[in-house]
């Protein structure tokens, strides 16, 4: 029969024994801290190079995408539209709103295929191992 000290989930602290009672043994104690040094153990090298060349990929396509259509549309309104072919300013936004609208739609096109194409490579690197 169990005491009332032993099932209680009150902690005890008396001599020799554990502070949760008698459950916590040394070899408890000892599978514990093996756990918890797997669990701290460092990532795969292969998984981080993969996720740093995921997101210089990334960080690459989001500068490009914010700075490629509005250098096209101020450039080619100024210098294309206005400058070159004498349009006036009205007409010139029209014509560098579509030039830049094409920019982001060829920005996400190379974005997809690169994307495609590193997680298809990803994926036969796997496949291998």
């Amino acid at each position: 029969m169990l005491s009332a000290r032993a099932a209680s989930p009150v902690p005890f602290a008396a001599a020799g024994e554990a502070v949760w009672g008698k459950a916590d043994t040394f070899s408890d104690m000892e599978r514990y801290d093996k756990a918890a040094l797997n669990a701290l153990s460092p990532p795969d090298p292969r998984n981080e190079s993969s996720l740093a060349s995921t997101l210089r990929t990334l960080l690459f396509f989001t500068t490009l995408m914010i700075m490629l259509p509005i250098g096209l549309y101020f450039s080619s309104k100024v210098y294309v539209f206005e400058g070159t072919f004498g349009m006036s300013s009205r007409d010139s936004y029209f014509y560098a709103a579509i030039v830049a609208v094409v920019a982001v739609h060829v920005v996400l096109a190379l974005f997809v295929y690169v994307a495609w194409n590193e997680g298809s490579r990803q994926w036969r690197e796997g496949k291998q191992d």
